[in-house]
C-alpha cells in the first residue's frame, strides 16, 4: 500500500514529529496529503473537507462537512456538523451558489451548524429555491422535512425568526425539503435530480437505529463517494458500488479496531479496508477522525492494507481534493 504523506513512518509518534501541524494535540497525529491543499482550483471539480472531526470537541477539527466546488463556485454542501459554520466561511462558501444541501443523517456532528449556515445565507439575497435532502424518520429522529420545521417554522421553530425559509418570504429562498427512504440501510439507492452539471445518488446505509445515507457524486466523468456514518451491515451500499472505481472514497474513521464505539454504528478500520478493496477508489481519504482513532493510526493503516493497496490520506479541516 502507498500511504500518501506517510513514507518511512512507523509510529503515530513519528508521524506527529515529522508532519506536525498547527492546532493538533499531542494525542493526535497530524497528516500530509500531497493531492490536497486548502485552496480549491478555479477550474474543474473538487471536494473540500470543511469538517474532519467527530462528535467530541477535539483540537481544531469541526464536525463533518463537505463542499463540492465546480469551476471555483461552491455548488453542493454535504452535512453541516458542529463547528463547520466557521469552516464554511473560511472556505468562501455561499448559500447563494448552492444547488442543494445534502444531509447524511441528523446527529449534531453532521447537522448541528445548519441553522448557522441558513442564518448567514439569509443576508445573501438568494431568491431561487434550495433543495435540502436527507434521510426519513425513525423513533427519536425526525425526517429531514420535519427537522427543518422544528428548526425554522414560523409557528414553533427553534429559530422561528428564520421562518421565511419555509414559505419563501422575508427575503429568504424557499427550502424544498425531501426525505429519502432508508429502511435501516436496506432501501434502494435513489438518483437525485439536482443539476445538469453533476449527478448525485443517495445510498441508504446502516448506522444502527439512525436513518442514514451515503452519497455518490459524479461530475465531469469523475466520481466521489462519501460513506457517511455506516456500519458493516451496509451491505447494499457495498454491493451497489463494488468495482465503481471512484476518484476518491471519503470514509469515516471514527474508531480503532478494538474499542471506542457503541457497537454496530461504524466500520472498523479493517472493514473500511474491505469496503475500499471492493469499491477500488484511486484514493481513500479517512475523515470524521477522532483522537481515539488517530492515536492508533498505524494500526488502522495496517488493517486497511489487508484489503486495499491504494493511496490513503488523513483529512484535516479545509483540505481540498481535486477530482
Amino acid at each position: 500500500m502507498h500511504f500518501a504523506g506517510w513514507f518511512g513512518i512507523s509510529s503515530a509518534a513519528a508521524i506527529l514529529a515529522a508532519c506536525s501541524a498547527p492546532a493538533e494535540t499531542a494525542d493526535e497525529p497530524a497528516s500530509s496529503s500531497p493531492a490536497s491543499s486548502t485552496e480549491c482550483p478555479l477550474e474543474g471539480a473538487a471536494v473540500q473537507v470543511l469538517g474532519s472531526g467527530g462528535p467530541i470537541a477535539e483540537a481544531a477539527r469541526a464536525g463533518t462537512s463537505y463542499l463540492l466546488w465546480i469551476d471555483g463556485e461552491p455548488r453542493l454542501l454535504i452535512d453541516a456538523g458542529a463547528g463547520s459554520f466557521l469552516r464554511f466561511a473560511e472556505a468562501g462558501g455561499k448559500l447563494a451558489t448552492l444547488d442543494a444541501i445534502l444531509l447524511t443523517h441528523l446527529h449534531a456532528d453532521h447537522a448541528g451548524d445548519l441553522a448557522g449556515v441558513l442564518n448567514s445565507g439569509g443576508f445573501e439575497g438568494r431568491s431561487e429555491p434550495l433543495a435540502v435532502i436527507g434521510p426519513d424518520a425513525a423513533p427519536r429522529f425526525p425526517g429531514t422535512a420535519e427537522f427543518l420545521e422544528r428548526l425554522v417554522s414560523k409557528d414553533s421553530g427553534a429559530f422561528a425568526y428564520n421562518g421565511g425559509y419555509l414559505d419563501g418570504t422575508e427575503n429568504k429562498p424557499l427550502l424544498e425539503a425531501r426525505d429519502v427512504t432508508t429502511a435501516g440501510g436496506n432501501a434502494e439507492a435513489e438518483g437525485l435530480d439536482i443539476s445538469n452539471d453533476f449527478s448525485v445518488t443517495a445510498h441508504p446505509v446502516n448506522h444502527g437505529v439512525v436513518p442514514a445515507l451515503g452519497y455518490a457524486i459524479e461530475v465531469g466523468g469523475k466520481a466521489v463517494v462519501i460513506t457517511g456514518d455506516q456500519s458493516s451491515a451496509s451491505e447494499a451500499f457495498a454491493a451497489d458500488l463494488t468495482g465503481s472505481r471512484p476518484a476518491i472514497l471519503f470514509a469515516h474513521h471514527v474508531i480503532n479496531g478494538e474499542a471506542g464505539q457503541p457497537r454496530g454504528l461504524h466500520r472498523t478500520p479493517f472493514e473500511i479496508g474491505e469496503l475500499a478493496g471492493a469499491i477500488e477508489p484511486e484514493r481513500l481519504v479517512l475523515t470524521h477522525n477522532m483522537v481515539r482513532s488517530l492515536s492508533r493510526v498505524d494500526d488502522s493503516l495496517s488493517a486497511i492494507a489487508e484489503s486495499y493497496d491504494g493511496d490513503v490520506s488523513i483529512a484535516t479541516d479545509l483540505d481540498c481534493y481535486p477530482l
